[in-house]
Parts: C-alpha cells; structure tokens; sequence
C-alpha cells in the first residue's frame, strides 16, 4: 500500500513588531519569491496576501519536513533576500513565531477568498484583532502578553 497526503495550511506571519515593511514594489516581489521557496521546499502554494504588516500563505506542504522547519525556511530565506533588494526601507524582519491552521479541502476555497479579501478587511479591523480571532475559531489557548514582541525605546 502506498502513502498519500495532502498537508494543506493557512499560515500567517507579521513583521517584526507589525511594521509596515511590505508595500508597493516589494508585495508582489516578495510574494513571488515566496512562491518559489515553497516550491523549493517540495510545497505547493495555494494563495497568498496579506497587507503591510502580516503575511497569509495557504499551502500545502511536504510530509517530509517539519511544517516549523518549512515555516523558519520560508521566513529566513525571504527575509534575506528582502534585506537584499532595493524596494526595502530599512531592515526587514519578521516577527517571531507564526500561526498555522490545517485546512479540509472542501475549505480550500473559503480560505482563498479569506486572503484575497485581507485589503477589506483591514479597512475596519487590525492584525492583531484578526489574529486574535484566529486563534479563537481554532480554539488555541495563549496568553497574550506573549503574543506579540513588543518595541522598546531607548
């Protein structure tokens, strides 16, 4: 008998300290480039969006390779090469840590619209609102002051 999986997730990342680092000329850039890391990491990449300061991925990963190790791979590999293009302001970073939520397949597509329409759903509410409810509707328990890192001053 063979072995046969369909690992689909809905990842989602921000960056460091949710700074708005990814605009214009750098989205569509970066999100490319993504693609070819998952690609690369033997995945398939669904969807992906976001707004400036966070990050959605739904994709299908590899079985072999921890789903952690894929997401460090991802999020190492395009943050150099943000650090290394033109179109970044500063020092690009992501924040530590992610979300990863499994998704049926007959969700797939309720889960594309969901990042597809992050742009109008963030005209009325913040990342770390939907974050928030992320974690709720998959009932993971945290506390929140570890949530996020926060920026210190001086």
């Amino acid at each position: 008998m063979g072995t046969f999986t369909k690992l689909t997730y809905h990842v989602v990342f921000s960056t460091k300290y949710r700074k708005p680092l990814i605009t214009g000329e750098l989205r569509n850039r970066l999100y490319e480039y993504i693609g070819g890391i998952v690609r690369g990491l033997n995945g398939y990449l669904i969807e992906i969006g976001g707004i400036e300061d966070h990050v959605h991925l739904l994709a299908n990963f590899s079985p072999a390779t921890a789903l952690s190790a894929s997401i460090r791979d991802v999020k190492a590999n395009a943050c150099r090469w943000a650090n290394e293009t033109a179109a970044v302001r500063g020092r690009f970073e992501w924040q530590k840590g992610y979300g990863a939520f499994t998704v049926s397949y007959s969700q797939i597509e309720a889960v594309r619209q969901y990042i597809q329409n992050q742009h109008e759903r963030h005209k009325t509410s913040s990342f770390h609102d939907e974050y928030l409810a992320l974690l709720g509707s998959h009932e993971i328990h945290f506390e929140e002051r570890y949530l996020f890192e926060a920026e210190h001053h001086g």
